[in-house]
């Protein structure tokens, strides 16, 4: 199983300061962040295309070739923060076609793409209309990804359930659009990571390896009772999740992403990432070596 990095991990070093949060001592660049990944010796990195400093497709050729010398297998990751606002952004879904290009010149043949979170009160709305809306949207979507050898991987972000992921994976039938399945995401909504990868696994086109644990002292309503932790310290069976995913034949990154807003490992985010990469890379080995 090949191990990988979301560019995420390190939103605060690409600009993204949370309220409460401390400014990081320096600023990171994609460059930078490319050669934290080979040295920890990972097989892919997932590039948060928030975080590019620009679009222009000389630059994203140039992406590519930094990519290709360094060895490195890419997925090219669109919607933070707001993806298509529950279907809700029209704007938002013409900017995600558009950016499908960008995966091609990267040389990304998966693009993580999310639904949302919508805005406002969108957790208290009617959830089916708005997955209707979003099958639409994608299944349009993939006549451009299709063509183009682009698999489009929608993300639970915090938004939607296994079983409504399911349903949306289904609705629009394409083998061109499938999964971003995030560990961490799932819980937050406390659907069962197990349970969601028993349901999904057959779809996954790419992950984000999220680990969680309970933070004393904070209200369930806080969006960081679940905390963000270093693989392997955290709530998630990532073994048994690893073996359902491994079961299916997945040839994806299983790419650590960590994220919060007051996070356990003291905003040292490279310790975090290394420490995460160690574990996974154990998970991983026992799910080579077969079942104990």
């Amino acid at each position: 199983m090949k191990l990988g990095i979301d560019s995420y991990c390190f939103h605060r070093f690409f600009g993204e300061v949370y309220d409460g949060q401390p400014a990081p001592d320096r600023a990171m660049t994609m460059e930078d962040f490319i050669a934290f990944a080979v040295g920890l010796g990972v097989d892919g990195v997932s590039l948060e295309s928030c975080f590019f400093p620009t679009m222009e497709p000389s630059w994203c050729r140039e992406l590519k070739a930094l990519l290709d010398d360094s060895g490195l297998e890419r997925v090219y990751a669109w919607g933070h923060p707001q993806g298509l606002e529950d279907g809700t952004n029209r704007a938002a879904l013409e900017d995600m076609v558009a950016q499908i290009d960008n995966a091609v010149l990267i040389g990304a043949k998966v693009m993580r793409v999310t639904p949302g979170p919508g805005r406002g009160d969108y957790r208290y709305l009617p959830r089916q209309p708005r997955l209707e809306v979003l099958a639409g949207w994608f299944t349009e979507a993939v006549r451009t990804a299709g063509p183009r050898g682009v698999k489009l991987a929608v993300e639970n972000h915090g938004d939607y359930t296994a079983r409504e992921m399911l349903w949306l994976v289904e609705a629009v039938g394409s083998p061109y659009f499938g999964v971003n399945f995030d560990t961490g995401n799932f819980l937050r909504l406390l659907d069962d990571p197990v349970g969601a990868m028993e349901k999904l696994a057959p779809y996954v086109f790419a992950t984000h390896i999220k680990d969680l644990k309970v933070r004393r002292g904070v209200s369930p309503s806080e969006g960081f009772f679940f905390s963000s932790t270093p693989v392997g310290d955290g709530l998630v069976d990532m073994g048994r999740v690893l073996r359902l995913l491994a079961e299916t034949g997945y040839d994806g990154l299983l790419a650590v992403e960590i994220d919060d807003l007051h996070p356990d490992y003291g905003y040292d985010e490279h310790a975090a990432v290394r420490r995460s990469i160690a574990e996974l890379r154990r998970l991983a080995g026992a799910c080579a070596a077969g079942p104990a």
